[in-house]
């Protein structure tokens, strides 16, 4: 089933770029460096340059968001919006395929918990990139490299709400 939003259709390119943090998660790595590479590939196209997209590896989903949150704060401060450290947005990327027990629930669950939580709290994107699928097929179609690569997609989905966000952020502050 296609989704009703067409990014195809939008212009994504970001101009006066700053930087943007993808954290991805190592495990099925076979499935989360396409998606990487994929949305590295994507933000490239489209206003930023290898050296403003920083990549941070982590052991699994679980860690994604204590991760973000260790990048966005230095002693319970947010650092992500001052000046010096100033990011557009953020994306994770991740891959849970649902097993035998019920592991998947609580990893999957934890992160989409923890990440919604510190999406609601900062002033730029927290893009949700967690493939949640319940068979290794179905994990590699979403990964597969041509149009529907859901690395393109989150790539995508961040450009556009890094541009939403500045639309309003200049429309709507004194």
């Amino acid at each position: 089933m296609k989704s009703t939003w067409d990014s195809d259709s939008q212009d994504l390119v970001v101009e006066n770029s700053n930087r943007i943090a993808i954290i991805a998660a190592l495990f099925n790595n076979d499935i989360t460096e396409v998606l990487v590479r994929s949305c590295v590939d994507t933000l490239c196209e489209n206003g930023y340059t290898n050296d403003q997209v920083d990549i941070y590896w982590v052991p699994g989903v679980w860690e994604i968001p204590q991760t973000v949150k260790r990048l966005l704060y230095k002693e319970n401060e947010l650092v992500a919006e001052s000046d010096h450290h100033r990011i557009d947005g953020l994306v994770t990327i991740g891959c849970v395929i649902r097993g035998e027990t019920s592991h998947f629930e609580y990893v999957a669950g934890e992160a989409n918990s923890g990440l919604g939580e510190i999406a609601r709290s900062v002033d730029f994107p927290v893009i949700f990139g967690i493939l949640t699928t319940d068979t290794w097929e179905q994990a590699r179609k979403r990964a597969a490299e041509d149009e529907e690569n859901k690395g393109r997609k989150f790539a995508k989905t961040a450009l556009y709400m890094i541009k939403l966000f500045r639309r309003t952020r200049s429309r709507y502050s004194k």
